[in-house]
């Protein structure tokens, strides 16, 4: 088997396991889970900050990183707005986000990477039957074409706003739903 073809293997698995988990995610009650929603805010600011620094090479790229943050934040406040909180008497405090939002933001990320796969799947293989003797050629055909497109860095800003903002949201929403709620919360 040819080795540029272990990725797939890796790589189709993996993007099935978190686009399940993802789209899970966006419907029925979810738990609130503080310490988790804080880790993944962490998470976002630091891929969104190491995704910046590829606009120092490409300004492009940071700005279509820069404009999906901003549209995505603003997304984020519209879910946060949408989000209704329970208390589930097993679970404890809850939210229920808004399935739309949820689902639009995964068929986004989604129909923009298959479409960049079909772009650049081509640019690969042609790169990589060019340099059979250089076997970085096709790596860095493949790096280089996927990472390339503002209009990919906007969809990524898109979700790394979005969620900053909204696990951000939830959390302060969440605190004031406990203070407005003492006797409702489960510990």
């Amino acid at each position: 088997m040819p080795p540029h073809l272990s990725q797939y293997f890796i790589m189709v698995p993996l993007l099935a396991w978190v686009v399940w988990r993802r789209v899970s995610r966006s419907f029925g009650r979810q738990p609130i889970k503080r310490k988790t929603m804080i880790a993944r805010i962490a998470i976002f600011a630091v891929l969104g900050a190491l995704l910046a620094l590829s606009g120092l090479h490409k300004i492009e790229l940071a700005e279509g990183l820069l404009g999906g943050m901003i549209l995505g934040a603003a997304l984020g406040i519209l879910g946060v707005r949408l989000t209704r909180f329970e208390v589930d008497p097993v679970r404890g405090d809850c939210y229920v986000p808004n399935p739309w939002i949820g689902a639009f933001l995964t068929v986004l990320l989604l129909g923009r990477l298959a479409y960049r796969f079909i772009v650049v799947l081509p640019q690969v293989q042609q790169a990589h039957a060019a340099a059979q003797g250089a076997p970085d050629a096709s790596a860095q055909a493949w790096s280089s074409g996927y990472t390339s497109s503002p209009l990919t860095m906007l969809v990524i800003g898109l979700l790394i706003g979005y969620y900053i903002v909204y696990f951000t949201g939830l959390l302060i929403h969440h605190r004031r739903f406990q203070q407005a709620h003492p006797s409702t919360t489960v510990a």
